[in-house]
């Protein structure tokens, strides 16, 4: 994966292996000159430093899913209309001259708009449209963008095509091409502030992103990109941009700040590792960080080597909150020196949208509200997923039974043909439902939320036994007659719905009242106890297969087909072809949860 030479040569000024992109600015509005005792006056700086992050395709308040402006029961807002209008009034009220705007990514994949310009009406194609996001982003006005995970999940095409339309450097220093080792993408970031009466303020901006890429999107990386950890590739650059005069560091990390990762030790990298970065590496006076989805107004990180606090933040995903980082610099013995910095939120429901992003986009949102309320068929009875966490629901069923159609015929005439087919699927939603009577793309859009694809694999019985012991670690340990509350039954530890898989084809319980561990029972499959060395054919999606999660044996389970087509597809076409959803066609009640023997519900 090499650089673009061309567009590098042209945009940047370069430095080793670095990215300098400079741009002169108004004079800042709040300057201030204060008298120091026997030393003259002092001069002072102040810099807003704005950021988003995992904004997903969202950039109307808008829910695809169920056709009507978004809510929820907090009252939050979506969409970069919404921030757009939060950041003129943060440019208004500091002077634009004086800030900057930056994003931690995943911001081309996570609503029926991203999709369709990734895969309807792909950006790629020959005199293609431009990528909404990339069109929004480029009119407010960002300065620089990391690279998110999920910028990823379409593959390297869509994603240098969707580089080629910003007017903002897509950022990623420990995105490495996998031959020569040097970035793919540009590592850095820096903008000159003019200050009057002073030597220029210099900020740069180091981009990183998630080493989980390695297994995520295992599929369109490998043998092209490898992704180092954060923390090493900080040690390496913040020392470089600080020698190029950089005097204010921000690090804007696709990463979380709990120091967890969700793929166990499948890579020798850490997931979640913003606070290890400010912990760990001096020069850095703040870190935007992303990829967890929760909202940190301000978190103080003390760098084990200088005492110094680095300052964090997250705002809140989905363009719900716009993040500042309010910078006091001092000008004294020759240099600028961060003073202090503090860091808020902003809550984009408390503004409306900017009418420049809705003019600009709203054609695009039309087009795509339309193609999402196509019918493709009728369904007999409503279906949920309100209570598919904890019981076995025809819904889920619906996409185990697509699977399974899916690779049996992939199989057909081949060696493997004559083995059983499973499936998992994951509970992903706990709101998404298919109404009776007539069934649209966006109900099955809602039911199957991510762009996973289906891979088929070959596991043995003893395999799956300790894939499901593993899967129903998501139940929190609940002693027999102790009342059950299920809004805390599950996530044990922390594990999101989408880390609990069914298994089809199999009738189990799962013991609740047991340890971790220990809780499956009565394992059967056609009636009769799993035979631990029996092959099957597991029909998983391709987050899964590569390692997400870290279920065990499938990562490394033997690959028999995959296929790049989305499984939300596959059950749209499941739909079509056959004109009724009717639960009789595909439910089957094959788990159950029990507190030594006895049925939970």
């Amino acid at each position: 994966m090499p650089l673009n030479r061309r567009k590098f040569l042209k945009k940047s000024a370069v430095t080793g292996a670095g990215v300098a992109l400079t741009g002169a600015v108004a004079a800042p509005a709040a300057q201030a000159a204060e008298a120091q005792k026997g030393h003259g006056p002092v001069k002072r700086y102040s810099l807003t430093v704005m950021g988003t992050t995992d904004l997903h395709g969202h950039v109307f308040n808008w829910d695809y899913f169920k056709d009507a402006e978004f809510a929820d029961a907090q009252g939050n807002a979506q969409g970069l209309a919404r921030i757009s209008t939060l950041v003129n009034q943060v440019r208004k009220e500091k002077g634009r001259g004086n800030t900057l705007l930056l994003d931690a990514g995943d911001t081309i994949q996570g609503t029926p708009l991203t999709y369709y310009y990734a895969k309807v009406d792909p950006i790629t194609a020959k005199g293609g449209p431009v990528h909404p996001m990339a069109a929004a982003m480029n009119a407010i006005g960002y300065d620089a963008v990391a690279l998110g995970n999920h910028e990823f999940n379409y593959g390297i095409e869509t994603l240098r095509k969707f580089e080629e339309q910003c007017d903002f450097p897509l950022l990623g220093a420990n995105a490495l091409d996998a031959r020569t080792l040097r970035p793919a993408f540009p590592p850095y970031f820096m903008k000159t502030f003019r200050v009057p009466g002073a030597p220029p303020v210099k900020v740069a901006v180091l981009g990183l992103t998630n080493p989980g890429i390695a297994i995520w999107d295992k599929a369109y990386v490998q043998g092209k990109l490898t992704f180092p950890g954060l923390e090493e590739q900080a040690a390496k650059w913040v020392p470089k941009l600080r020698s190029m005069g950089a005097d204010v560091v921000v690090v804007s990390a696709h990463s979380g700040s709990s120091g967890t990762s969700s793929y166990g030790d499948q890579v020798p990298y850490v997931e979640n590792s913003a606070a290890l970065v400010a912990r760990q590496v001096p020069g850095i006076d703040a870190i935007l960080v992303g990829h967890a989805h929760v909202e940190i107004p301000e978190l103080l990180v003390t760098n084990e080597v200088t005492g110094k606090k680095v300052v964090l933040s997250e705002p809140l995903a989905y363009a719900e909150r716009l993040s500042l980082f309010d910078f006091e610099l001092v000008f004294s013995k020759g240099r600028w020196s961060v003073e202090s910095v503090a860091a808020s939120v902003r809550n984009s429901n408390s503004v409306a949208d900017d009418p420049r992003i809705t003019r600009l986009l709203k054609a695009d949102h039309d087009v795509v509200v339309a193609y999402v309320n196509q019918v493709v068929g009728t369904a007999t009875e409503t279906l949920t997923t309100v209570d598919a966490r904890y019981k076995d629901a025809p819904i889920i069923d619906l996409i185990l039974r697509v699977q399974e159609d899916v690779v049996r015929a992939a199989l057909a005439g081949t060696e493997y043909a004559p083995l059983p087919v499973i499936a998992q699927a994951s509970p992903f939603s706990r709101t998404s439902e298919i109404p009776a009577g007539e069934v649209t793309i966006r109900d099955l859009s809602s039911l199957y939320v991510y762009d996973n694809t289906l891979v088929a694999k070959v596991m043995t019985g003893a395999q799956l036994r300790a894939y499901l012991e593993y899967s129903a670690e998501y139940f929190v340990q609940t002693a027999a007659g102790a009342v059950v509350d299920v809004e805390k039954l599950t996530n044990a530890g922390g594990r999101p719905d989408y880390n609990y898989d069914y298994v089809s084809g199999m009738s189990y319980e799962i013991d609740i009242a047991q340890a971790a561990g220990s809780r499956i029972r009565n394992l059967t499959y056609e009636g009769v106890a799993l035979d631990d060395g029996r092959q099957f054919v597991l029909a998983v999606n391709n987050y899964r297969a590569n390692g997400g999660g870290a279920f065990p044996f499938v990562a490394s389970a033997k690959e028999l087909w995959s296929e790049s087509t989305e499984i939300r597809t596959r059950i749209a076409e499941w739909v079509t072809a056959k004109g009724v959803l009717d639960p009789r066609d595909f439910a089957s009640v094959d788990w159950k949860l029990t507190r030594n023997g006895v049925p939970v519900f």
